[in-house]
């Protein structure tokens, strides 16, 4: 017998050791934060007892939601309890547009759900200079309103619940400010992972700034930078191939619902899980 339910923070943090399983490689403290974009929007199904399949819908806005975290356990593929999962999920989402960042060769099997291809998203990864800068200091809980609405102009959507909680500091997670004439100009968000440090998200008003904000990251990580670049970012594309980041793989950004996805020529994403 399999039943489906809301995921607990406990069953999060279960369901993203089985992501590091399938070399997703998610933050160290990832769950915490994640659970807080909202609590009802994680699923796991159980057979006979046992977790074997996780999902997650969370409904960031009263118009968005983003699918993500579609694991099922290997043994039990090809029996259809991911799929019967993904459709008691995605009622979570009710009329809201939902994004999701997939894999690109299972594109089709997301379009049979009203998915539509939107862009890509590539992952580089490699040693950036490290470098700190007098411009830069760790974001404090007053910059919270001015970060989320640069982070929601970038990425299209504002986010407020999940990234209060991201962008609040953590013992492997901290997030930078660019300030320029007493304003924010640039925010940079890095956190450890079990292989490297992840950047995410990253929004700058220039290159150069954009530049700043990883070396400065580079220098609190002290390892190698793994950065998701959206398909529409040929300015942090730039930067990372100049740098010597080499591509690794790319994800599918894909919509079922209406959305219009902004020109961010210096952004990164923050996470593939959530968006």
């Amino acid at each position: 017998m399999t039943e489906f339910r809301t995921a607990t923070e406990e069953d999060l943090a279960e369901i993203l050791s089985w992501a590091a399983e399938e070399g997703w490689n998610p933050g160290l403290e990832d769950a915490a934060a994640f659970y807080q974009a909202d609590p009802e929007g994680f699923f796991i199904a159980r057979h006979e007892g046992h977790p074997v399949a996780a999902i997650s819908v969370v409904n960031h806005s009263p118009d968005y939601a983003f699918l993500g975290l579609y694991i099922v356990r290997p043994i039990h593929r090809g029996k259809g309890i991911g799929l019967a999962l993904w459709t008691h999920a995605l009622a979570h989402a009710g009329d809201r547009t939902v994004g999701l960042d997939g894999v690109e060769d299972q594109q089709a099997n997301y379009a049979a759900s009203g998915f539509v291809h939107a862009g890509g998203t590539s992952r580089y990864s490699g040693t950036l200079p490290a470098q700190a800068s007098a411009a830069i200091r760790p974001a404090s809980s007053g910059d919270l309103p001015s970060l989320i609405a640069r982070e929601g102009a970038a990425s299209g959507v504002a986010k407020p619940a999940y990234l209060r909680a991201w962008f609040l500091p953590a013992e492997t997670r901290q997030t930078f400010v660019f300030e320029k004439g007493g304003q924010i100009a640039g925010l940079c968000t890095v956190r450890r992972c079990g292989e490297g440090a992840k950047i995410g998200p990253l929004q700058a008003d220039s290159p150069e700034i954009a530049e700043a904000l990883l070396t400065h990251a580079s220098d609190w990580a002290g390892c190698a930078l793994i950065i998701d670049v959206p398909q529409s970012a040929a300015a942090l594309t730039a930067i990372c191939e100049g740098h010597g980041m080499t591509p690794s793989f790319r994800t599918a950004r894909m919509y079922r619902g209406a959305f219009a996805s902004p020109e961010a020529p210096l952004f990164a994403v923050t996470s593939l899980e959530l968006g």
